[in-house]
């Protein structure tokens, strides 16, 4: 998901590139599947009954669907996304919808797919949007989020390899700030609750300065 004014394209040839491509990849279909299936047992954990609802933000083409359905086959997937390219050419197969991350707020989201949701996903994307975007874009995540919310992003303190055009090197201090205002609480694997379930965390589940494991 990227903003309107940079250049940088999300197009075929991106996707194959970065996520097909055995020279560029950013990770292969089975560590996508691992990721995948710890976060949804993280989340499964804190609900107490099997993941109902996904909704991933800055979905791409839909790369986290097919595993999180071979968990869950009856899962309601939705996912958004700022990729012309990519909600035309699987949008109605995999029920992906155009949608930039500054212009959540004001989505309308289709009917019985309004959440909140048990799973909200943002993955790889945070470090690609302006600060105004995340500003902007960031309540309606946490507002969809009725169980665990996964907000992965890389930050100036980590190694980053892969697509680093537009990434921007923020220090993961200035993300744990932006969510803790919306009242989320890490609970590890760069997974977060909101606050009024953050009561049934042990003390050692949580980190005053972060996520345990995120």
């Amino acid at each position: 998901m990227t903003s309107g004014s940079d250049a940088k394209r999300y197009d075929r040839a991106y996707f194959e590139r970065w996520y097909r491509d055995r020279r560029h990849r950013i990770e292969s279909a089975r560590e996508l599947a691992r990721r995948v299936t710890a976060v949804a047992a993280l989340a499964e954990l804190r609900l107490g009954r099997p993941l109902r609802s996904v909704l991933d933000v800055g979905c791409g083409e839909g790369r986290w669907r097919a595993p999180l359905l071979r968990l869950r086959p009856r899962l309601r997937y939705l996912g958004l996304d700022s990729s012309t390219d990519a909600v035309a050419r699987f949008g109605a197969r995999r029920n992906l919808r155009l949608a930039a991350f500054a212009d959540l707020p004001d989505l309308e989201l289709p009917a019985g797919e309004r959440g909140p949701f048990d799973l909200v996903v943002c993955s790889d994307v945070l470090h690609y949007l302006a600060e105004a975007e995340i500003h902007a874009g960031l309540p309606a995540l946490a507002r969809w989020t009725g169980g665990v919310a996964h907000l992965a992003a890389l930050t100036s303190e980590d190694e980053v390899e892969g697509d680093l055009r537009g990434f921007r090197r923020r220090p993961a201090a200035w993300y744990r700030e932006r969510f803790a205002r919306l009242g989320l609480v890490p609970c590890g694997l760069q997974c977060y609750l909101p606050a009024e379930r953050a009561a049934e965390l042990a003390a050692l589940e949580r980190s005053a300065d972060g996520p345990l494991l995120g």
